[in-house]
């Protein structure tokens, strides 16, 4: 029998999920399994284990570029390169986006963990075969920020003029906020680690208000990210 994608995806906290994104791809018939290395007895899978497609999701408060490194920072940057150079679809997402960038020979400088809700804008009209919303809230959790190699490609910028969302070859994108992000998503955050951004109450309001945007721009976003990825492409079973 046919089969569709089966995607890849690692956790580095148990708050932080695809969100909104699991719904999209349910409704594509786009298999996914979420890998623990935080738990006992979880790890990071091996390049081989891989299936269609790679995705990172953030940390909460683990970073990349400090005392507050994420346990499996190396063994993620090496993963993520090995599907660079195999071709392999990848997603980064928040932290993940910041092990995209190291992956490709970028790096990333500490900042403070911070809750963030922004506009981001499309610098690139071809972004994500021309489904990137113009405008659309980028709502992030998480510290640090990717510096990105010179061959990244650009595709949205935060209101810092900074880039939101970028492209590394044909089948890689990271995303400075969380695309499917659900305000649960925080608040789980929040409880869960003693770290916790100075004052989240004002910005979790504000990610609550924008909830319904973010769904709105996840629609096309998904578009474009599934087209790109040939995760909607039929797939004979393995033998």
């Amino acid at each position: 029998m046919d089969y569709l994608a089966h995607l890849t995806v690692i956790q580095h906290t148990s708050a932080d999920y695809l969100g909104l994104i699991e719904d999209h791809l349910e409704g594509r018939k786009i298999r996914f399994t979420y890998h623990r290395p935080f738990t006992e007895r979880g790890g990071v899978p091996t390049l081989e284990s891989i299936g269609d497609g790679l995705v990172l999701l953030g940390g909460g408060p683990w970073g990349s570029a400090g005392p507050r490194n994420v346990p499996t920072l190396v063994r993620e940057v090496e993963l993520a390169h090995g599907c660079l150079e195999r071709g392999i679809p990848l997603l980064g997402i928040e932290l993940g986006a910041q092990i995209l960038a190291l992956a490709g020979g970028g790096r990333s400088h500490a900042t403070p963990l911070a809750l963030t809700v922004e506009q981001a804008h499309r610098v690139d009209d071809d972004a994500l075969n021309g489904y990137l919303p113009e405008r659309f809230v980028s709502i992030a959790y998480g510290r640090d920020r990717f510096e990105l190699p010179p061959h990244a490609r650009v595709l949205a910028r935060g209101e810092d003029d900074e880039p939101a969302v970028f492209q590394l070859g044909d089948k890689a994108f990271g995303f400075r906020g969380h695309p499917g992000f659900k305000p649960a998503i925080a608040e789980d955050l929040v409880m869960e680690f003693e770290e916790a951004p100075d004052d989240p109450a004002p910005m979790l309001v504000q990610a609550r208000e924008q909830a319904r945007a973010v769904e709105e721009a996840l629609i096309p976003i998904m578009t474009g990210l599934v087209q790109l990825t040939g995760w909607m492409q039929r797939r004979d079973p393995a033998p």
